[in-house]
């Protein structure tokens, strides 16, 4: 009995020993497994880097967007500046022209007026010759369709040009031209002759008047600029 009891004390004991061992490993597992204060702060002020972060960054996406914006408003201004620009200096270029100030190459069209090779006798002879309103017609109806310039016998004439007859001559800005008139101008070919060409237009009215027109589509003409003169 007594050894029966003895055993009894010890496997109490055991027992007893076993459950306290297996309390303190659980307690200390889930003391493990639970955040302490100082975890909690920590991740707290994680969070709080993390907010503040993601913060910035939108911050710096929308002046990263109104950066981009301005740049292509920029740009959009540059661009049409430089339209502009382009324009104002095909422009100068294009008044150039018309006032003569530089020569002119290119396709074109020249219009050759002669006098009447027949004169009936008893007839005015100054009714079969070519007359400063023949070539101003032909000059009128080119400018009319578009000539970028035009010469007299290679004598480039501005819009102001003074054309007077000057007994069997012509005078072009005081300079005397006798006959054939050859007339140039360049342009579209096809619409000066299509124009000179009409049925009634400068063409016939000329051929009634007795001038010989002949009437030539050129590939490639010259014109030198405009020269004042005086007198």
């Amino acid at each position: 009995m007594k050894v029966r009891g003895k055993y009894a004390i010890y496997s109490l004991v055991l027992l007893v020993t076993g459950f306290m061992i297996a309390f303190s490993y659980q307690y200390t597992k889930e003391e493990r497994i639970q955040p302490t204060n100082d975890q909690w702060k920590r991740e707290d002020q994680l969070r709080s880097s993390i907010l503040s972060i993601q913060r910035e960054n939108r911050n710096l996406q929308s002046e990263l967007e109104e950066a981009q914006k301005k740049v292509s408003e920029m740009e959009d201004d540059i661009a049409e500046q430089e339209k502009r620009s382009f324009n104002f200096v095909e422009e100068i270029k294009k008044l150039r022209k018309v006032v003569g100030q530089v020569p002119v190459v290119g396709q074109g069209i020249s219009v050759s007026l002669e006098d009447s090779s027949y004169i009936p006798d008893a007839e005015n002879p100054n009714d079969y010759i070519v007359h400063e309103e023949h070539i101003r017609m032909v000059i009128h109806e080119l400018y009319v369709t578009g000539a970028e310039a035009v010469a007299i016998n290679g004598q480039r004439i501005s819009h102001t040009s003074n054309i007077a007859c000057v007994g069997p001559v012509v005078s072009v800005d005081g300079v005397k031209h006798p006959a054939p008139f050859v007339i140039t101008a360049i342009g579209d070919p096809d619409i000066f002759s299509n124009s000179l060409n009409l049925t009634g237009n400068i063409t016939d009215q000329l051929v009634d008047d007795g001038v010989q027109v002949r009437i030539q589509k050129e590939s490639s003409i010259e014109i030198p600029p405009f020269i004042a003169r005086e007198g």
